[in-house]
């Protein structure tokens, strides 16, 4: 089952804080294992929310809203994506990089688990279409 692991942004995060390079090395290496092990497909940290962009539509009418945005709890720090074979193995590996980040002094911590929707799982789906050449 493919899964994305959503880490929820901090107050440091969304500060712009970089972790320190203990905890880097330590994802890193983690985060190598993983990869190895052809458990980790994609996986990366995100910018804070005052570098980024929110559109929003009702009917015809689009809005951009500029970052940041005010509930860090409610804004995604980074993501992976992971093939794990159970929703419990999913939850281990996710209680690792709490550890990691545990470790480096990390009190406060939120991240969800989301299984992936699979080819064929929905009955009449497509598949997206490939996005236009820029």
């Amino acid at each position: 089952m493919r899964v994305m692991v959503l880490v929820k942004a901090s107050k440091e995060s969304e500060t712009g804080q970089m972790p320190n390079e203990q905890m880097l090395r330590d994802m890193g290496n983690y985060n190598e294992q993983l990869v190895k092990a052809g458990i980790m497909q994609a996986g990366e940290g995100l910018h804070p929310t005052s570098k980024a962009k929110r559109v929003r539509f009702s009917g015809p009418q689009r809005t951009v809203i500029d970052g940041p945005f005010a509930e860090a709890k409610e804004v995604i720090g980074g993501f992976a994506i992971i093939e794990a074979r159970s929703k419990y193995e999913a939850i281990a590996l996710a209680h690792r990089v709490i550890d990691v980040h545990v470790d480096a002094g990390i009190k406060d911590m939120q991240m969800e688990i989301r299984p992936m929707f699979e080819a064929g799982e929905c009955a009449g789906a497509h598949a997206a279409p490939e996005p236009a050449a820029a």
